[in-house]
């Protein structure tokens, strides 16, 4: 009767695996995630008026950074330079943006931003 609960626990097991595998590949998840083209640097329209510094919480790879990257430079006035291995992104706006956009916007791709002082 163990025997029976352990093979029905490692199933479930391996069926969770590979529905984050087949996720994972199809390029849904957070991580890695499909689109490994580099994002174009971003030109502001005006002068730098304002830069912000995040901590950036899940970035593993660089598709994870392009992914920060793409979140933040779709904000109109804003533009990204994001470091993987410091796990930091520099946001430079030229008109006030408020930081909790810019945090929201990086929550949607699946990453956490923490502003740091």
């Amino acid at each position: 009767m163990s025997n029976v609960i352990i093979v029905i626990i490692l199933l479930i097991a391996v069926v969770f695996g590979m529905k984050e595998t087949v996720k994972h590949f199809k390029g849904e998840g957070a991580c890695c995630g499909g689109g490994s083209s580099k994002p174009k640097k971003k030109k502001l329209e005006g002068k730098v008026v304002y830069k912000y510094a995040f901590r950036i919480e899940g970035m593993h790879c660089a598709n994870c950074a392009n992914a920060v990257t793409r979140a933040i430079n779709d904000i109109d006035g804003a533009a990204a330079k994001v470091s993987l291995n410091k796990k930091t992104a520099i946001v430079s706006c030229d008109r006030e943006i408020d930081v909790l956009a810019i945090e929201e916007a990086i929550r949607k791709r699946g990453y956490e931003a923490v502003l740091m002082e």
